[in-house]
């Protein structure tokens, strides 16, 4: 389990937008990094002001694109949340990086501002899947861009996407044999999904492409987790493999729903407060969001409290994506009240999920694979919660 909270910063800019992508990210000729920097520390010092005496085990630079930020800013963002809260002694603090934004230089200057693991959108090891995927790196770029991860970071992970149209397993498997000569402790690895607003959605929808079928897709998976734990990288979350210790502690504090600090345009944020827990939310737009940090010290909307039940909803969605699972009583200690133990039965013999002393709930393999179906068949109506 992850102690100490996280704080998660936006920044909502890139080179381009990918036709996948439903982040909040933007494209801008200009931006005025100083005015951004003040903005960041202000928000900082507002949610500091509200939340006293957190202790801070992971920072997360998150978007759009952060390697696109001036390290003076990474380093000024760093040192004021250290000035306002506790921090661990081994704080976790992550940038995400694109390869066409790696310079070895400015790697170098991230790490003197206290960053020391980055996380690399590489997404394909393959030239003509780059470019319909719509990144301006190359394969070489990508490898370069690791390889100067590798030199300058004592931890640093890359992402891939797969399952993408017309590739064939062996091709996958290929790739991913070359992408575990590069990698060290970490590696996160997405099936394409299609979403909605996003430039692929009216591409597919004009079946300009297709991607695997469901039968196809679950042979992707399985055949991803067969080499990964083979190479000493098994899953320890959905799409995320890594070697015992190495795992992503900012998202573990996600997945394990613990309280998380989101700031920038468009953040999402969970914050406990005098025993409630709250849903925050930072206006999206860059421009609103820098008027109303310039105005009134934050960006945010007015929170909202969540539910018991939707807590546990969320805390179960959330610890079903771990493979250890999820502890039913930590989730709350009532947790019958809120799961149809006879779908739980089910689910159990069919071989979706462990059920082990009657607290830790586990999913299997085959799980992982139905956990967007499995989490609303093992919840009670909200009828039967009030009964």
């Amino acid at each position: 389990m992850t102690s100490g909270s996280g704080v998660y910063i936006h920044w909502p800019f890139c080179l381009a937008k990918c036709p996948y992508c439903d982040f909040n990210s933007h494209v801008h000729d200009s931006i005025d990094h100083d005015v951004w920097q003040e903005r960041y520390l202000r928000s900082i010092d507002h949610y500091a002001a509200l939340l006293p005496g957190r202790r801070i085990s992971s920072i997360y630079f998150g978007g759009g694109t952060p390697s696109l930020m001036k390290p003076q800013t990474v380093a000024a963002v760093i040192d004021r949340i250290q000035q306002k809260w506790q921090v661990t002694n081994d704080i976790e603090i992550t940038l995400e990086a694109n390869p066409t934004s790696v310079e070895a230089d400015k790697f170098q200057e991230f790490k003197a501002a206290g960053v020391n693991r980055v996380s690399l959108g590489v997404q394909a090891l393959n030239d003509n899947d780059l470019k319909f995927l719509g990144r301006q790196h190359n394969v070489k770029e990508a490898l370069k861009a690791i390889d100067i991860a590798k030199e300058s970071f004592d931890r640093y992970s890359f992402d891939l996407i797969y399952a993408r149209p017309n590739q064939s397993l062996k091709d996958w498997q290929q790739e991913l044999e070359k992408a575990l000569q590069y990698a060290d402790g970490h590696l996160s690895l997405y099936q394409l999904t299609i979403e909605r607003g996003t430039a692929f959605y009216q591409d597919y929808a004009r079946k300009k492409f297709s991607i695997p079928g469901q039968d196809l897709a679950a042979d992707f998976y399985n055949l991803t987790q067969d080499i990964l734990q083979a190479h000493g990288l098994p899953a320890y979350e959905v799409s995320n493999h890594a070697k015992e210790g190495q795992e992503s502690r900012h998202n573990l504090i996600y997945w394990n729903y613990g309280d998380y600090i989101g700031i920038g345009p468009g953040a999402h944020g969970r914050i406990t407060m005098e025993g409630k827990k709250f849903a925050t939310r930072e206006h999206r737009a860059p421009e609103i969001w820098l008027e109303r940090v310039g105005e009134h010290g934050h960006g945010a909307h007015p929170f909202e409290e969540v539910p018991a039940g939707d807590q546990f909803m969320e805390g179960l969605m959330m610890g079903l994506r771990l493979r250890r699972g999820i502890s039913l009583t930590g989730l709350a200690e009532n947790w019958r009240d809120y799961i149809d133990e006879d779908h739980l039965k089910e689910a159990v013999a069919q071989g979706w999920l462990a059920h082990e002393n009657d607290n830790n709930l586990r999913p299997s393999r085959e799980g992982v694979l139905r956990l967007n179906a499995l989490i609303p068949y093992l919840l009670r109506s909200q009828a039967d919660q009030a009964a």
